[in-house]
């Protein structure tokens, strides 16, 4: 992942990364790579390796975050809600079994109450 706040910077690092990876016998694939442009005015960036300009994407995954071509994270809360959501689903049993309400209210507050309080602390919602 390269981040540049002008196009020309972008270009230059790209330009500079295929340099050293021949250096080492690496080639980039132009195929493979994207190009995501972060601001409220939605245009794409046209970068060119070669004869080839790099795809521009709305969105893409990175180290587990979703991050998105507006900079807001409603697209990264929904898919983190989604998996907890299922992770909870797997333990349904456990909060329907014969165990002690104190018990089950304990498990309430460390697997959803813990994880809502963070997401708020960070402030997230409202994005």
């Amino acid at each position: 992942m390269l981040l540049a706040k002008e196009e020309k910077s972008l270009k230059d690092m790209i330009d500079k990364l295929i340099e050293t990876g021949r250096c080492y016998g690496i080639e980039m694939s132009v195929e493979k790579a994207k190009v995501m442009r972060i601001s409220r005015q939605l245009f794409s960036v046209k970068i060119m390796i070669g004869q080839k300009q790099l795809e521009n994407v709305e969105s893409f995954k990175y180290l587990g975050s979703i991050l998105t071509n507006d900079g807001r994270c409603t697209c990264e809360i929904k898919s983190r809600i989604a998996m907890a959501k299922a992770a909870f689903s797997k333990k349904r049993a456990l909060f329907t079994s014969t165990l002690a309400l104190e018990l089950r209210k304990k498990l309430v507050n460390c697997y959803i109450w813990s994880i809502v309080y963070m997401v708020l602390k960070l402030g997230h919602f409202g994005q």
